[in-house]
C-alpha cells in the first residue's frame, strides 16, 4: 500500500471522526441545551445493583408481607415526573432531593420503620396502598401535605409521610402490614389507604393461575418462587433467565463506558444501543413473566391454592367482598386508637368515563394490557360493594375516586397500566385533601389526643 494512500485514508478517517463528533455536539445540544464538553447536568447512568453485587434480584420474600424489596434498593422517580410543572400550577417534586432507597422494611422511604416522633408537633400520615400508592408517596405526598396545612388544624404540625405501599400489594396485605406495624409500635396520626385496581386485576389473574384471590400477586410472588424452588423452573424460564442476565450485563457495562465517554460521538452511539439493549432487557421480562412455570408439590413456598371454584362472576364478587372487610378490619384497628382511616378507590384507564386525546391513547390503552379485563370486569362489583352500606354502617370514611380526572384535558397516565403523570398525581393529592378537611367526625380531635398522650415518647426516630 502506497504511502499516498495510508495517507488519503488516514485524512478520511481524521475527517469522519470530526464530522461525527461534530454532528453528535449538534445533536447532544439540540436535547439538553448546552454543550457536551461543559455539560453541568450530565446524568450518571446507573448501574443494576443487583447485577452488580452478583445477585439476582433486589426483590426479597417477606414472611408476612409477601414480595418485598432488599432494603438499599434505588428508587429513582423518572425525570418526567421530576421536571417540569404538572400542568395544574404545581411544581414538579424537586429534583434535587436526596435520592429515596428502600428501608430496613423494603419500603421506598426516607425513614426507618418504626419511626417514633420526637416532637408533639408532629403528625404521622400513613400511605398504604400498591404501586399507584408507592408512585403517590414520591410524587403526591408533598402536595396532599401542603394542601393539610391549609387547615387550621394541620397549620402548627410537622406533617410526616411514612410510605407502606408496595408494587403489586393488595388486600389483604394492606391489612397486614398496617397490623404487624402497630403491633411492633407504630403510630399512626392518620392513615389513608389508595387501592382497587390491583384487588380486581391481580387478584383475577391469582384465579386464572389455581392460586387464591387472598394471596399475593401472582405476577410478583411466581418469579420469587421460580428463584427459591427451582424444581418450578421450566427449561424456557432458564433460558429466558439467562439471557435476563446477559442484558443486565450489557446494560452495566455500557454504563460505565457511557458515564466515562469524553467524545460526544462515542456519547451518542452508547446511549443508542443502550436503548437498544433497554427495550430487549424490558420485553424478555415481559416474556419470562407470561411463560409457565412447573407446578411443584415440593416446594417450601406454600401459596395458597383457590379455596373454592368461582365461576361467571363469583370471583369479581368475592374480590369485592374481601376489599370491602380488609378496609372494614383496618379502621377497626386504627379507630380503637383514635386515628383517622380514609379508604380511597382510585381511578383508571379501563373503568372510566374520561376522554382520551390521541396521544394519551397511545400512551395508555392497549389490548394487550394484562390489568385490562381484570379491571374493566371488577370494578363494577366494587363500585357496588362500595355502595351496598357495608363501609357507612362499620365509620369507614370512603371516597370513590374513579371520576377525578373526568375534567382534565391534559394527560394523567403515563403508562397502560395503572400509574399516574405528575398532573395526575396532583389532582389525586388535592381530592384526598379535600376529603379529609371535609370529613364529619370526631377522629381529628381523637388523633390530636393520641398525639398529646404520646408526647413524653422522644427517644428519636429510628434511622
Amino acid at each position: 500500500m502506497s504511502k499516498r494512500l495510508i495517507a488519503n485514508l488516514a485524512i478520511n478517517v481524521i475527517v469522519f471522526c470530526v464530522a461525527a463528533e461534530l454532528l453528535s455536539l449538534i445533536v447532544f445540544h439540540y436535547q439538553h441545551g448546552w454543550l457536551f464538553y461543559l455539560d453541568p447536568y450530565r446524568a450518571s447512568y446507573e448501574l443494576i445493583p443487583e447485577t452488580r453485587n452478583q445477585q439476582l434480584t433486589r426483590a426479597g420474600l417477606h414472611p408476612y408481607f409477601g414480595p418485598t424489596h432488599k432494603p438499599g434498593a434505588p428508587f429513582d422517580v423518572p425525570e418526567k415526573l421530576r421536571n417540569g410543572a404538572s400542568g395544574n400550577g404545581a411544581p414538579a417534586p424537586d429534583a434535587d432531593r436526596p435520592r429515596v432507597e428502600t428501608n430496613n422494611f423494603g419500603f421506598a422511604s426516607p425513614y426507618n420503620y418504626p419511626f417514633v416522633k420526637r416532637r408533639s408537633d408532629q403528625f404521622v400520615v400513613g400511605i398504604f396502598g400498591g404501586s399507584v400508592g408507592l408512585w403517590f408517596c414520591q410524587v403526591g405526598a408533598d402536595r396532599l401535605m401542603k394542601d393539610l396545612k391549609e387547615s387550621v388544624f394541620f397549620r402548627n404540625k410537622e406533617l410526616i409521610s411514612l410510605c407502606l405501599s408496595h408494587a403489586g400489594y393488595k388486600q389483604p396485605q394492606q391489612l397486614l402490614v398496617l397490623a404487624y406495624f402497630l403491633s411492633i409500635g407504630q403510630r399512626f396520626d392518620l392513615v389513608i389507604n389508595i387501592d382497587g385496581f390491583n384487588e380486581v386485576a391481580l387478584s383475577s389473574i391469582n384465579d386464572r393461575h389455581g392460586v387464591d384471590i387472598s394471596m399475593p400477586s401472582f405476577v410478583h410472588l411466581d418469579p420469587l418462587i421460580n428463584l427459591v424452588n427451582q424444581s418450578t423452573l421450566t427449561p424456557a424460564k432458564l433460558h429466558s433467565l439467562a439471557q435476563i442476565a446477559r442484558y443486565k450485563e450489557q446494560l452495566n457495562g455500557l454504563a460505565e463506558r457511557i458515564n466515562h465517554a469524553r467524545f460526544a460521538s462515542v456519547d451518542l452511539v452508547l446511549e443508542q444501543y443502550y436503548a437498544i439493549v433497554s427495550k430487549r432487557y424490558r420485553d424478555e421480562l415481559a416474556r419470562f413473566d407470561k411463560l409457565p412455570s412447573n407446578t411443584s408439590e415440593q416446594s417450601i413456598i406454600e401459596a395458597t391454592p383457590t379455596v373454592k371454584a368461582r365461576e361467571g362472576t363469583a370471583v369479581f364478587e368475592d374480590i369485592a367482598s374481601g376489599w370491602i372487610t380488609s378496609s372494614i378490619l383496618m379502621n377497626e384497628l386504627l379507630a380503637s386508637r383514635g386515628v383517622g382511616y380514609f379508604h380511597f378507590l382510585q381511578p383508571n384507564q379501563y373503568y372510566t368515563t374520561r376522554a382520551f386525546s390521541g396521544d394519551e391513547v397511545k400512551v395508555a390503552l392497549s389490548d394487550q394490557s394484562p390489568f385490562k379485563s381484570g379491571a374493566e370486569k371488577g370494578y363494577p362489583f366494587l363500585v357496588a360493594a362500595s355502595e351496598s352500606g357495608m363501609l357507612k354502617e362499620n365509620h369507614v370514611n370512603f371516597f370513590n375516586a374513579i371520576h377525578i380526572f373526568d375534567r382534565e384535558r391534559a394527560a394523567v397516565y403515563m403508562d397502560n397500566c395503572c400509574h399516574y403523570t405528575l398532573a395526575g398525581n396532583v389532582i389525586l393529592a388535592d381530592f384526598i385533601a379535600r376529603s379529609v378537611l371535609s370529613a364529619k367526625g370526631s377522629w381529628n380531635e381523637q388523633a390530636s389526643r393520641n398525639t398529646h398522650e404520646h408526647e413524653g415518647n422522644r427517644i428519636g426516630s429510628v434511622n
